[in-house]
């Protein structure tokens, strides 16, 4: 599984942005595709999940702001970030995980707010 991310950039606070992250290859296997976020000098921490049947999990500090969605015909996963806040600034990777347990990373894009 192949996995590439797009739509990070330079936002103001209180702005909107959208990741979105496409997937390749043995896509059939995915179970589960999420976004995960790493500030500098942080340990990368988990933002949103979904599975492909849709179901949902997020941490609680964008909930409300963030919607995480799937295109399971286009098999890409996207997440629309609202109100935007300096705090979440970071480098985003999306995560595919598969049926058989395998976790697969894509390169990260990086988002930035600035106050």
């Amino acid at each position: 599984v192949q996995l590439q991310a797009s739509g990070g950039g330079l936002v103001q606070a209180g702005g909107s942005l959208r990741l979105s992250c496409a997937a390749s290859g043995s896509t059939f296997r995915i179970k589960d595709m999420g976004w995960y976020r790493q500030a500098p000098g942080k340990q990368r921490d988990l933002v949103a999940t979904i599975t492909t049947s849709g179901s949902t999990n997020y941490t609680d500090s964008v909930k409300g702001r963030f919607t995480i969605s799937i295109d399971n015909a286009k098999n890409t996963v996207y997440l629309q970030m609202n109100s935007l806040k300096p705090e979440d600034t970071a480098v985003y990777y999306c995560n595919a995980v598969t049926m058989w347990g395998g976790s697969y990373w894509g390169k990260g894009t990086l988002v930035t707010v600035s106050s």
